[in-house]
C-alpha cells in the first residue's frame, strides 16, 4: 500500500517493511511467515468462526484471529491513508470515515436480508455491489483481502450459495475491484462472482474449505 502521509506509523523505520511481532526486516520473509501463520489460524476459523454479527466488528475479530500473530495492529482499524502501490490507483476511503460508512453498508446489507433467498443471477449482482462497498472502505493497513474472503464466504454459506475462488487470481480480483470503485463499473465484479458462486455440495465442502483457506493464506499480495 501506498499512503499520503510523509512516514507510515505502519513501517519499521527506515525501511519499506510492515512494523511486525516477529522481528523481521525483510519483505520476503515477512511475507513466508504471514502466510503461514495466517494459514493456521484460518482454519482455527473454518472450524470455529467468529460471531456473524455482520458488521465492523465482525471483520475487526476476523482480521484479529488472522494476524494476531504477526502485527499488534491485527484488528484494528487503520489510521492512515492507502491505496494500492500502482500506477494511477485511487486511494480507499479516508481513515476517518471508516466507522460511519461501513454502518452504512452494513445497514444497507441488512435492508437486502444480507443477500438470502436469492436466485443465482440476483445473488450474484448484489454480492458484487455489497463486496465494492466493504472493499472501498478498506478498513485495516494490510490484509482486507482475506479478511473480506473469509467474511463473503460465510454471508454466501448463509445465504444458500458457496464461493469458490480457486479459479480467481490476485490480479483479476484487484482489477475487478477498482473498476467498481474508481469507474464505478460493476461489470468485471459481477463476471467474477459469476465464475465462483456455486450450490452447496457437502461431498466437497471439507476439501475445498482446504484448498481455499491455502489460497487466502499464501496470496498475501491479494490485499
Amino acid at each position: 500500500m501506498a499512503s499520503p502521509e510523509p512516514l507510515d506509523p505502519y513501517l519499521i523505520p527506515g525501511t519499506a517493511v510492515l512494523r511486525n511481532l516477529l522481528g523481521i526486516t525483510t519483505s520476503d520473509e515477512l511475507s513466508a511467515a504471514e502466510a503461514d501463520l495466517s494459514f493456521a489460524r484460518a482454519l482455527q476459523l473454518v472450524e470455529e468462526p467468529v460471531a456473524a454479527t455482520n458488521d465492523l466488528t465482525e471483520l475487526q475479530r476476523i482480521h484479529f484471529h488472522l494476524f494476531q500473530d504477526v502485527y499488534d495492529w491485527a484488528g484494528q482499524i487503520r489510521t492512515i491513508d492507502v491505496r494500492k502501490n500502482i500506477p494511477g490507483a485511487e486511494f480507499f476511503l479516508p481513515h476517518g470515515y471508516i466507522e460511519h460508512a461501513a454502518a452504512l453498508c452494513f445497514a444497507e446489507l441488512a435492508e437486502d436480508g444480507h443477500l438470502a433467498g436469492l436466485p443465482r443471477v440476483e445473488f450474484v449482482r448484489k454480492l458484487a455491489y455489497h463486496y465494492e462497498k466493504i472493499n472501498y472502505i478498506h478498513p485495516f493497513r494490510e490484509g482486507n483481502g482475506r479478511m473480506q474472503r473469509i467474511y463473503w464466504n460465510r454471508v454466501a454459506l448463509a445465504a444458500g450459495w458457496q464461493l469458490d475462488w480457486r479459479t480467481v487470481h490476485g490480479e483479476e480480483n484487484h482489477s475487478a475491484a477498482r473498476a467498481g470503485s474508481d469507474q464505478q463499473d460493476l461489470g468485471p465484479l459481477i463476471s467474477m462472482f459469476d465464475k465462483i458462486v456455486t450450490t452447496p455440495d457437502a461431498s466437497r465442502t471439507e476439501d475445498w474449505a482446504d484448498d481455499e483457506i491455502r489460497r487466502l493464506s499464501i496470496a498475501p499480495t491479494d490485499e
